[in-house]
């Protein structure tokens, strides 16, 4: 019976060791950004202006955003509600409502089934006085 014991924990033991050296297979998506930041430069007060952020899935399985969030509620975001499939392609819409004289950054939070569970956009430029020159 010793025997038949010493036998079972061998074979637990050298199974537990193999499992561990196969790889793991990759369970997250993965986001690869055009660019993650954007100056919209000099804009007019009153007028809105939004930009695209375009990516692709670079991960493995479905990429799948569950949420976008504005850092304030000056910023309206829009994003692709579809799965992205691997090599797909999508898109973060950030509209910067321009009501406030002055420089702002803001950033859009884009929370997805990637490994760091969120990645953030960066929108920044400046507003100014309706009738003040754009150069």
């Amino acid at each position: 019976m010793k025997k038949l014991l010493v036998i079972a924990f061998l074979a637990a033991l050298i199974g537990t060791t193999y499992a561990q050296q196969v790889p793991a297979k990759s369970t997250f998506a993965g986001f690869t950004w055009e660019s993650s930041s954007h100056d919209f430069g000099k804009i007019k007060q009153g007028t809105p202006v939004t930009h695209e952020f375009k990516f692709t899935n670079t991960g493995k399985i479905p990429l799948i955003i569950t949420n976008v969030q504005a850092s304030c509620g000056c910023t309206t975001p829009s994003w692709t509600k579809e799965e992205v499939m691997p090599g797909g392609t999508g898109f973060i819409k950030a509209t910067y409502n321009a009501a406030a004289v002055g420089a702002f950054n803001k950033t859009v939070t884009v929370t997805a089934n990637i490994e760091s569970g969120f990645v953030q956009l960066t929108i920044k430029g400046e507003v100014q006085a309706a009738g003040a020159s754009q150069k």
